[in-house]
């Protein structure tokens, strides 16, 4: 699987992703720049995707990525599958905000979508 390094080693770029997919799970919106979205994305896509399939693995699966996170793994299986039951993939949107002062990276605001 290809992947963006993101100017981090691994372990670091693993807990970052981990961190901003159970913000987005949790708040349903999310404020960061365009490439770490775009990663950010797949993983939440993913997620989703286990919480719809709602076995024991998937479960599984889901705590090992989120860090043993049990409220934001509930949210997903018991809420945002639910929701997205019709919907084959595309949960997410990208909002496209500008550039940053500072760097001039490009900020967006990642969401769920709304209606599935």
């Amino acid at each position: 699987m290809a992947y963006r390094k993101l100017g981090v080693d691994n372990k670091h770029r693993r807990s970052m992703l981990a961190t901003l997919t159970k913000q987005l799970i949790m708040n349903e919106q999310i404020e960061t720049t365009e490439t770490r979205a775009k990663e950010v994305r797949k993983m939440a896509e993913r997620m989703i995707t286990c919480g719809k399939k709602g076995d024991l693995g998937s479960r599984r699966r889901a705590l090992a990525f989120l860090h043993n996170d049990k409220k934001v793994v509930e949210k997903v299986f018991n809420e945002l599958a639910p929701r997205y039951a019709n919907r084959n993939g595309g949960y997410t949107q990208i909002i496209k905000l500008g550039e940053r002062r500072g760097d001039g990276a490009l900020t967006v605001i990642l969401k769920l979508v709304e209606e599935a």
